[in-house]
């Protein structure tokens, strides 16, 4: 699923082509990409037409088009989503789910093959930039108004395991598996290390390295593996060459030598090493 780093690669294409273009007469070839607009695909393509976006925000994995009338588009790509700006007229992607044409003669293409992304025509939240059904995510470390020292006390008063933690749209947004994988490479830590156990240092260490990369990922389109996530011009992203734990299986530590190590967890993976983040003994 994309993480953060490759929804906000796709946010900056969005801004850049689709923000002051009006939308014309949008198109839904699969209802279940609108399966959360309620009032159906009359009422969501009524919404839309002769709008015009006035901003792309994101938060965490969740991105919205910000509209003239006041509502928003929101986005969510699901495991294999894709928002691609193409020329009108060029050839239908075979999982093509909603069209949105725009006023400079391309389009924006909801492309979905799993169908578990949505989209959805919102109204502002608590919050008049952010919409109703986003307003219960966390803020995610990219954001300028995150608080570390907010998310430390909330992260060591869990009793959970650390990467269960992280996992929490409701404590921090955005991270996912590839890069909670990463940032715990890169602290030394184990992913079912107990929350409670953790120091103030070591907390802030893991929110340091988790910010740290997420923030290299997204310099480099962030991370591809099964070509479905791409940016909005069908690019991928080459943090993959960057990783040193998620999908190295039986591959050598990059610190240490020993072969990372494959864990189930939550019904996906985790991987490790085995040496530089020592599993904790029952209970601790």
């Amino acid at each position: 699923m994309p993480e953060l780093p490759e929804v906000e690669v796709v946010r900056r294409g969005l801004d850049e082509h689709a923000v002051g273009r009006r939308i014309g007469a949008v198109e839904v070839l699969h209802p279940r990409s609108i399966r959360r607009h309620v009032p159906g695909p009359a009422d969501f393509v009524g919404r839309l037409a002769d709008r015009t976006p006035t901003a792309v925000r994101r938060r965490g994995k969740y991105m919205w088009l910000v509209l003239d009338s006041g509502e928003m588009l929101l986005t969510h790509l699901g495991m294999s989503g894709q928002m691609l700006v193409q020329p009108r007229g060029k050839p239908d992607e075979k999982h093509l789910r909603v069209r949105l044409p725009l006023s400079d003669g391309q389009e924006l293409r909801f492309v979905d093959q799993r169908t578990f992304g949505h989209l959805l025509v919102d109204e502002p939240g608590e919050r008049v930039d952010v919409p109703v059904s986003v307003d219960h995510i966390a803020l995610d470390p990219l954001d300028p108004e995150f608080v570390p020292e907010a998310f430390v006390r909330a992260l060591r008063a869990k009793r959970t395991e650390v990467k269960r933690a992280l996992l929490d749209q409701s404590l921090i947004s955005g991270v996912g598996n590839i890069y909670a994988d990463e940032a715990l490479w890169r602290s030394r830590l184990h992913w079912a290390r107990s929350t409670r156990g953790l120091t103030n240092a070591q907390a802030l260490e893991l929110l340091g390295h988790v910010t740290e990369v997420m923030t290299e990922a997204l310099e480099v389109g962030g991370t591809t593996f099964d070509g479905l996530y791409v940016d909005v011009n069908g690019e991928s992203g080459y943090f993959e060459r960057g990783l040193n734990a998620y999908g190295r299986r039986d591959r050598p530590c990059g610190r240490c030598g020993t072969a990372i190590v494959r864990e189930a967890f939550m019904n996906r993976s985790s991987f490790s090493c085995p040496s530089c983040q020592r599993a904790p003994r029952s209970g601790a």
